[in-house]
């Protein structure tokens, strides 16, 4: 059996690297892709495999279908080294409306409450974050997850109306940095590591701050040192939007 390769010992196609017109199965690769907003992840692994005609193909870390930005792909061997790309610190950039709340925290699904807002700062925002979104937290997983419970995405569940206890899980949060404030509208960059929920932190902050909030969007910018602005586009990888 193989091992792993480290992070350092594979290439790493992106816009200063071209993508060859081909590789062999043979051949760790890496490719930072940005990922458009409508497309799976799976999607991007499917447009990956038809480009370069290689099977073994998956991603250092998912992302929902409304979010956008960094995915980190790994071919042949580097497919091995997943975990590692997965350890990473992430960087998110996030859109958040306070006042209101959906199934699945965020424009995923329909508003199903609203509420005040008017009486939030971004003074009470930037307090409520160091106080409960710093370091080392609890966070419970949203329905709208692809976790399992009793072998059961809880996505499906959540589908079909039902609501499931979930176990906390912990996450760490490194930094947060609010951009802007135009109240209903919060702008932020996350920093955090694996398993966290973007989504999650918008539905317990609006909680927190005796309001609601929902993701309204997200963008991953970074993986660890791997950076969404030198990733491919669509365009770079010569797919259809529709593939």
């Amino acid at each position: 059996m193989s091992r792993a390769l480290p992070l350092a010992e594979i290439p790493v196609f992106d816009s200063r690297h071209p993508l060859p017109d081909e590789l062999t199965p043979q051949d760790p690769a890496i490719i930072l892709f940005n990922k458009p907003r409508g497309w799976s992840s799976f999607k991007a692994v499917k447009a990956v495999r038809k480009r370069l005609n290689i099977k073994k193909v998956g991603h250092g870390g998912t992302l929902d279908p409304l979010a956008t930005g960094l995915l980190v792909l790994c071919l042949n061997r580097a497919t091995k080294s997943i975990s590692q790309i997965q350890e990473l610190r992430k960087i998110y950039r996030a859109q958040v409306q306070f006042g209101a709340s959906t199934p699945s925290y965020d424009a995923g699904s329909e508003i199903d409450e609203t509420t005040p807002f008017e009486h939030i700062s971004e003074q009470m925002i930037r307090e409520e974050l160091d106080r409960s979104f710093s370091g080392e937290i609890e966070q419970i997983p949203p329905m709208f997850s692809a976790l399992k419970k009793n072998g059961q995405r809880l996505y499906k569940l959540a589908r079909k109306g039902k609501t499931i206890e979930r176990e906390p899980r912990k996450v760490t949060i490194y930094n947060t940095i609010i951009h802007s404030f135009n109240p209903p509208d919060l702008e932020i960059t996350i920093e955090c590591s694996k398993g966290t929920y973007i989504r999650s932190v918008a539905h317990d902050l609006g909680i927190n701050l005796k309001s609601r909030a929902y993701l309204t969007g997200l963008r991953r910018t970074k993986i660890g040192d791997f950076d969404v602005r030198n990733a491919l586009t669509v365009e770079d990888l010569q797919v259809a939007e529709s593939s």
